[in-house]
């Protein structure tokens, strides 16, 4: 049989196999019992008889306070997507004719958003007849990568995208 709606388990008198292995509360297999013997168990000590797996023969079930399991397993699934973190990439832009002040300003940008563990799209941007200084370019990207060495790794070297050039940095993986 499977499992419910949005995954719940199986629980008492919804167990329809014939017969069940059995888990105590404090974790010791019982054996192979009818379920409705397992559920009188259950019964006899105020817990409930819950489907921990239905895909080995004959299914699992274990004898455990199911409003505690169900808190536990949701305070689970809530820590675990607390912890999870979501990379995006934030962008950068700039012209190659750009000014010292200007370039510190994109670099504490990029650093910025590789602390908070953003990946970091830095796009030179060409206008008309610019785009001949590739070169000028490929310096500046160079000079970026450098400069942002110690937080960042080059996950896409500099590679032109139409009028512009493109490099993508991911922050480094703390050991």
């Amino acid at each position: 049989m499977k499992k419910k709606y949005n995954d719940q388990p199986i629980i008492n008198e919804r167990i329809k196999y014939p017969k069940v292995r059995l888990i105590d509360v404090l974790g010791s297999q019982l054996g192979i019992y009818p379920v409705t013997e397992a559920l009188k168990l259950a019964t006899e000590k105020g817990l409930d008889l819950v489907m921990i797996s239905n895909k080995s023969e004959p299914p699992v079930c274990r004898i455990i306070d199911y409003g505690k399991y169900k808190f536990k397993q949701e305070k689970k699934a809530k820590e675990a997507r607390k912890k999870q973190h979501n990379a995006s990439i934030k962008e950068v832009k700039m012209r190659y004719k750009i000014e010292e002040h200007d370039y510190r300003v994109r670099l504490n940008q990029a650093l910025k958003f590789l602390h908070s563990g953003d990946k970091v799209k830095v796009t030179v941007i060409f206008r008309g007849r610019e785009i001949q200084h590739i070169n000028l370019a490929m310096e500046l990207l160079s000079r970026m990568s450098k400069d942002l060495k110690n937080i960042s790794e080059i996950q896409q070297n500099p590679s032109r995208d139409g009028k512009n050039m493109i490099m993508v940095l991911s922050p480094l993986k703390l050991k």
